[in-house]
């Protein structure tokens, strides 16, 4: 994979592309936190645990509001991996996938060990963060994918029929990569996802979302970023259950007032592509991050995982002014994500005078070790 080239940034620009990082970053965790307690509930079981109204504020998961699910977890470490990534260029070794893949292993540690290894000097600070050591629904296919230090690659994917949201929730990220062309954000998404996912469906949706939410972090439109997805997606081999149900989403928007029907014609959830498809539907529908996101919960389907993608896609688009601070009060793990989104956003705004292959700053390769 070859460097993208780099940015000049203006003081306005650094601060607006902060505001999409940290939206992009606190709306999927959001979303996540509003589904996690009714993900596996149909909506009949979440009108009778909530009201008729279903879902419309944070409920009780994992013992607590506000908790998050394995979706936030691997979006942390997805961001982990891409800034380590920046800092490993210095070295001249330049291939993000391996050092997102590393991220996401030390992600699969939290997962088995009770506490951070305080003797790992090369897992920077978040592996340190002691909230991240519980297992918190994550899919098999990402337990299985990361089960071992062997990268799946496109010519070798893990877990070849998996086709579920997995890696799709984890992807956010990617589309933060504002420096780079449309076509490396979907190529970098779609070979990180076939380490765990192998089927064409859940790898390409995985692409999509990037392309949609890289649109949206350099201030374009969310059909602009869906139309630039169809047409990345469109030259690659088993592209087609992605882009019909994008395509879905799309014609659904016309055809009048937004519910839980139309939402259910989207398919029944299972799948990575009938995800994407539902939570772009109701992102392009939802009168404001709330009206989007109650959209997203309240449905047969995964809530957790569409609701965490929608809340990228609002979060990313609005900023994060435009999120409801009620929940982001409550909010779990809500430090750690403003303190990777502020690094996230330094790194690629202000990479060059934090580190070159001849000036380092200690404190951040103490954060982000080039190992």
């Amino acid at each position: 994979m070859s460097s993208p080239s780099g940015a000049v940034w203006g003081r306005a620009e650094q601060q607006d592309f902060r505001s999409r990082v940290r939206g992009a970053l606190l709306g999927g965790a959001i979303g996540d936190a509003l589904g996690a307690g009714v993900s596996a509930l149909t909506l009949e079981e979440i009108r009778a645990a909530h009201g008729p109204d279903g879902v419309t504020d944070l409920v009780p998961a994992y013992g607590r509001r506000g908790a998050v699910t394995a979706a936030t977890q691997l979006t942390l470490f997805t961001v982990d991996g891409l800034i380590r990534a920046q800092v490993r260029r210095d070295t001249g070794a330049w291939h993000p996938p391996t050092d997102v893949h590393r991220a996401h292993l030390r992600w699969a540690a939290t997962q088995r060990d009770w506490g951070p290894d305080v003797r790992r000097k090369d897992n920077g600070w978040l592996a340190q963060e002691e909230w991240l050591y519980a297992r918190r629904g994550p899919a098999l296919s990402c337990l299985t994918g990361f089960g071992d230090d062997i990268m799946g690659t496109l010519d070798k994917p893990k877990n070849p029929t998996a086709r579920d949201a997995g890696a799709l929730v984890r992807s956010a990220p990617f589309g933060l990569l504002v420096g780079w062309e449309p076509q490396l954000v979907c190529q970098l998404a779609v070979e990180c996802a076939a380490q765990t996912h192998g089927h064409p469906a859940a790898y390409l949706a995985a692409g999509a979302f990037a392309v949609i939410v890289h649109a949206l972090a350099r201030a374009e439109s969310l059909d602009a970023g869906v139309q630039r997805a169809l047409a990345l997606l469109a030259p690659r081999p088993g592209h087609q259950p992605v882009t019909e149900a994008l395509q879905r989403a799309l014609g659904t928007v016309r055809q009048g007032i937004p519910g839980p029907g139309r939402i259910s014609a989207l398919g029944d959830g299972r799948a990575a592509e009938d995800t994407l498809a539902v939570a772009v539907y109701c992102a392009l529908v939802g009168e404001d991050i709330r009206h989007g996101l109650r959209l997203a919960v309240n449905h047969d389907g995964s809530s957790c995982a569409t609701a965490t993608l929608c809340g990228s896609l609002l979060g990313a688009l609005h900023g994060e002014t435009a999120l409801p601070p009620a929940w982001l009060a409550e909010l779990e793990g809500r430090p750690t994500l403003l303190e990777i989104a502020d690094d996230f956003a330094m790194e690629m705004t202000q990479g060059p005078a934090l580190h070159t292959p001849g000036v380092t700053a200690s404190g951040w390769l103490s954060r982000y070790p080039r190992g």
